[in-house]
């Protein structure tokens, strides 16, 4: 597994948005805006040949593009609440919970910042059980 720096991770992710050159590019590029304005330390991350991921305490969400649907799946997506009910997909597994957007599909900006936040609260939470541990 092979991450990239944080510089070079934020250019490569400007890259796939750039090259995607369609819906899917600026689906990605305005999901990753409300991304870094619910969370201003977040961290861009370049991972598994090419997923773009944002951190902050651990994995946030993944951000992975597909022929029909961006996904933005999050690490930790099961133990979150989801008043607005954006998780529309792997709403099967004990972990994760991924939101598909397709085209034409209206982002909720503000319950989407809501769950970043949620799930930066959340790995900074286990941090600070774990140091408390040690």
């Amino acid at each position: 597994m092979k991450t990239a720096a944080s510089g070079s991770a934020s250019v490569l992710i400007d890259e796939r948005i750039k090259e995607l050159g369609d819906w899917r590019g600026k689906t990605l590029g305005r999901v990753r805006g409300i991304i870094h304005a619910a969370d201003p330390e977040i961290v861009e991350e370049w991972k598994w040949r090419g997923t773009p991921v944002w951190s902050h305490g651990g994995i946030v969400c993944t951000g992975e593009t597909y022929k029909s649907v961006v996904k933005l799946t999050f690490a930790k997506g099961a133990a979150l609440q989801d008043p607005a009910g954006l998780f529309n997909s792997s709403l099967e597994g004990n972990v994760r919970r991924a939101i598909d957007i397709h085209e034409g599909d209206k982002v909720n900006e503000a319950a989407l910042k809501d769950l970043i936040r949620a799930a930066v609260a959340l790995n900074l939470q286990g941090k600070s059980k774990r140091a408390k541990a040690s």
